[in-house]
């Protein structure tokens, strides 16, 4: 039987966790087979986690015909791309996109009296950010898998957007998502041919119509999370999950406003601004932004720094490990909670964390730059009970769980369950809260700590 390698070798994708090395040499089947064999002995020997061919037991009387054709199926299986890998490869470089595009309209935001924040039906606010990102996932996850095979459950909707009177806010649209597709090839993504125009973003934007459920495929994106600190200038993030089955298979978080120094998450980032006018920022000194992502059963989580303007995104971009936090004692542990009470009580997580033995103030942060706080080792416990009639939503947790979990980390509700993803829109039959903790000693101490003051509580 012949053996293409070459055709082989250009199947095999690079693993945003693991890469993969594969030989280019164009070889025969024989010494194809030959050489994978020898690399394969010397990668043995070299680690000792991957020892398939020392458990296999030919049977001698085979022929040596059927002997090389178990060793070329165990080649070929070798060689296979890991499970979400083009998924996975994708969604972290719209993210870095998604960032890049946040930055921008940011920047400009903090730099005009009148700043463009419009109010959606519940009075929540909503940017030229927020749909100019749907638009722009829309269409990159739809050009990568093709249309009939993306479902996309996103927060805006494109009512508010396509009406009479939102002739400049979609103008602002169209132009941002324009420059910012113009950009893709920096990324390593394939732009559209010629500008979108008008009916191109708001079919991009009203093609996230996914109700989610337990059967099936669909991604889960929160364009600008944490709008409300997007406008004041601080924390917010770029989220962005895909589902399977009711169960988060990947997750990928953007945290333009992140900085690589833990005490400065504390401060307010108009802070951050000052400062890096003062001291432009540099690897030495100080830095800010990133993007985090897992895949489900990797076992790891992992670290980008922004792109770069006006340079190719060279893969894996400098990546590193991200691993939670080792601290399992409550007085010595950092916890995170909303910034906004509107949606969460402040005053149980402050009776809670007096009761727990939590002894540090609480970090208040916008959106679930939390949940990347605790991935990263900066935190260690979040907490988040909701007032009596909200609900969460799924694009508003998903993102942020699987990376926790694959980094060591716990995420439940306040009655110990996994979080559902399966139930549509909405995290239903959630137990009170959720708890995210850096590992299952300070977990179980919470889950306790509730069950003892929940009933004297007033939510």
């Amino acid at each position: 039987m012949s053996l293409n390698c070459a055709s082989l070798v250009f199947r095999v994708p690079c693993i945003l966790g693991q890469p993969r090395r594969a030989n280019t040499t164009k070889l025969t089947s024989t010494s194809y087979v030959g050489s994978c064999l020898s690399t394969h002995r010397k990668k043995s020997h070299q680690n000792n986690s991957f020892h398939i061919f020392s458990q296999l037991n030919f049977n001698q009387n085979n022929s040596s015909s059927s002997v090389m054709e178990d060793k070329r199926n165990l080649v070929l299986s070798s060689m296979e791309p890991e499970k979400y890998s083009k998924e996975l490869d994708v969604a972290v470089r719209v993210v870095q996109m998604a960032c890049s595009l946040c930055q921008k309209v940011q920047d400009s935001l903090i730099s005009k009296t009148n700043s463009p924040v419009h109010s959606k039906d519940d009075n929540s606010p909503v940017t030229v950010a927020d749909w100019s990102v749907q638009a722009m996932v829309s269409w990159i996850l739809s050009e990568s898998f093709g249309c009939r095979n993306v479902s996309i459950l996103a927060e805006e909707d494109v009512q508010s957007l396509s009406t009479a009177d939102a002739t400049g806010p979609l103008d602002a649209v169209v132009k941002t998502v324009n420059d910012c597709l113009i950009e893709a090839p920096h990324f390593g993504l394939k732009g559209p041919q010629v500008p979108l125009g008008t009916s191109d973003v708001l079919e991009a934007i009203s093609r996230c119509n996914s109700t989610g459920g337990p059967t099936g495929r669909f991604w889960a994106l929160d364009p600008v999370d944490g709008t409300l600190g997007f406008v004041r200038g601080d924390q917010y993030a770029v989220a962005l999950a895909l589902i399977e089955d009711g169960e988060v298979v990947l997750g990928v978080l953007g945290c333009p406003n992140y900085p690589m120094k833990k005490e400065w998450l504390s401060y307010h980032h108009r802070y951050h601004r000052i400062i890096s006018k003062l001291t432009p920022p540099s690897s030495e000194s100080w830095d800010k932004g990133c993007v985090i992502y897992a895949r489900k059963g990797s076992g790891e989580a992992w670290m980008q720094p922004l792109h770069q303007k006006n340079k190719l995104l060279a893969w894996p971009n400098s990546k590193k490990p991200v691993r939670v936090s080792s601290i399992d004692n409550p007085a010595l542990a950092t916890f995170c909670e909303p910034f906004e009470k509107s949606n969460s009580s402040h005053s149980f997580t402050a009776g809670l964390a007096h009761s727990v033995g939590l002894r540090k103030q609480p970090l208040r942060v916008y959106s679930m730059v939390k949940y990347a706080a605790i991935a990263r080792g900066d935190a260690e416990i979040f907490m988040k009970f909701a007032r009596t009639g909200y609900k969460e939503k799924i694009w508003d947790h998903a993102a942020g769980v699987i990376i926790i979990q694959e980094a060591g980390g716990v995420v439940t509700d306040a009655g110990g369950s996994p979080l559902d993803f399966s139930k549509g829109i909405f995290l239903e039959g959630l137990d009170r809260g959720i708890i995210a903790c850096a590992g299952a000693k300070l977990h179980e101490k919470i889950i306790r700590a509730v069950d003892a003051s929940w009933n004297s509580s007033s939510l």
